[in-house]
């Protein structure tokens, strides 16, 4: 056998080698040469893509993955240009099927023994069985946009299909923040009405007057600058939804003219001589007591059993602290979307400082915080420093003291028997679970209760 014959026959049994080597491994492997054609491909990427290492060798790996990051953000280019790998990066691919697959990508440079660049390794991981899972999950606990496992809001999940199909007025109340819209969609977008307006007004931002005009239009003529007919809100929201937001801080006089609208299903415009019949289902909302406010002669107390045919009460988000991992979770993947990042998730200290703190904004305050984040977190995972300063003690719980998943699971479990005045079986109604697992959790856990 000649030397030519021998080396042959080594290499081929290299590669032999090679490809018993790369078809051990779980996840499937490509490399790619500087022209970006794929020079080997391992079983585990054949059974990823759908594309046998036939097919693919000596195709552009453009055309084999048709990732969704290949045209623009193409993970291999940026390793070849700047020699920086690239780890787990999650994108879409199709499949020889069409069919669109979640997988996570990692990618480094190829080279020689000299250190001649030869081109790149590219690893992918199927993420379909963590997507499902993440999906599923999200849909257990995800209801017309409304993200909770917080066992109150589990229970209105519950019922409100019900309350959508029935035309009855609807108050919701809850403080600033808590997602009286969004839960006012919701009904509306459950409804018979739902393919009519939803229409928004807050109470609290118009003076009496612009108020009225703006609810119920006006006529030419009506005043000085009216020069053509305006239809109001009530007009715009024909056959659908009129949500009025903040009623607790509309004024007697106007409480009146609501009255008469609720009563009679009709409304005048400014300038009108005539009433206008209307169709239009009320939801209101106030982030105030208005039982109280109708004790004190604040609110009318016959417009209040108007609108309060049936109550739905919001929990603050100090009440449902179980909720804030999967509402980060849902508005990480949006900023991901609007703001075109990467940002993978939270530390295990910023998460600490989130599940510490209050929240007396409320969900909106959760969104505008993790928005804060996304500006000063360019990739990877937001960390404390990415946090507001001011959330860094609150309510006597210091973030110092929580280093651990055990000390935040202990800070929240006093948070809320301090809620409940430290009774037990009132704190343990109010995190859904049954009293001998919170008296389990409290012992292991070493929390001493006051006398």
């Amino acid at each position: 056998m000649s030397v030519q014959q021998s080396r042959k026959q080594q290499g081929s049994l290299l590669g032999e080698q090679q490809n018993i080597i790369l078809d051990s491994i779980a996840d499937g492997v490509f490399t790619v040469d500087g022209d970006w054609r794929i020079t080997s491909f391992n079983r585990a990427a054949e059974n990823i893509t759908g594309v046998s290492r036939k097919e693919a060798i000596g195709q552009l790996c453009k055309d084999v993955l048709k990732a969704d990051t290949c045209e623009k953000n193409c993970c291999l280019r940026a390793t070849m240009k700047n020699g920086e790998p690239i780890i787990n990066k999650n994108v879409y691919i199709i499949d020889a099927e069409g069919k669109r697959r979640p997988i996570s990508i990692s990618t480094a440079l190829l080279r020689d023994r000299k250190g001649n660049l030869l081109g790149a390794v590219e690893t992918i991981r199927d993420m379909s069985t963590e997507e499902n899972l993440r999906k599923a999950i999200l849909q257990k606990y995800d209801f017309a946009d409304i993200v909770s496992k917080n066992h109150r809001i589990m229970e209105l999940f519950n019922i409100l299909p019900d309350i959508a199909e029935s035309p009855s007025t609807v108050l919701i109340e809850g403080e600033t923040g808590t997602g009286k819209e969004l839960v006012a969609r919701a009904i509306h977008n459950l409804s018979l009405r739902k393919k009519y307006p939803f229409i928004a007004v807050n109470c609290s931002a118009l003076p009496d007057t612009l108020l009225e005009s703006e609810l119920f239009g006006y006529k030419a003529g009506a005043f000085t600058d009216a020069k053509k007919d305006k239809p109001g809100r009530f007009r715009l929201a024909e056959n659908g939804t009129l949500f009025l937001d903040e009623i607790g801080d509309v004024t007697p006089a106007m409480q009146v003219k609501l009255l008469r609208v609720l009563q009679e299903k009709t409304y005048e415009p400014l300038g009108a001589t005539d009433s206008v019949e209307h169709n239009v289902r009320i939801i209101a909302a106030t982030n105030k007591n208005l039982d109280e406010q109708v004790r004190q002669g604040r609110f009318r107390e016959d417009l209040f059993y108007r609108i309060n045919v049936f109550k739905i009460s919001l929990p603050p988000l100090r009440e449902r602290m179980e909720d804030i991992p999967l509402l980060i979770d849902h508005f990480l993947a949006r900023f991901n979307i609007l703001q075109k990042k990467d940002i993978k998730g939270l530390n295990d200290e910023a998460m600490s400082v989130l599940m510490s703190y209050s929240y007396p904004g409320n969900i909106r305050e959760l969104a505008n915080i993790i928005e804060r984040a996304f500006i000063l977190c360019k990739t990877g995972f937001i960390e404390k420093k990415h946090l507001p300063e001011a959330l860094f003690s609150d309510i006597g719980i210091h973030v110092q003291q929580i280093t651990s998943l055990r000390d935040m699971e202990s800070a929240c479990l006093i948070s809320a028997l301090k809620q409940n005045n430290w009774n037990r079986p009132q704190t343990a109604a109010a995190l859904g679970m049954h009293k001998s697992t919170l008296y389990r959790k409290i012992k292991s856990l070493g929390i001493k209760l006051p006398q």
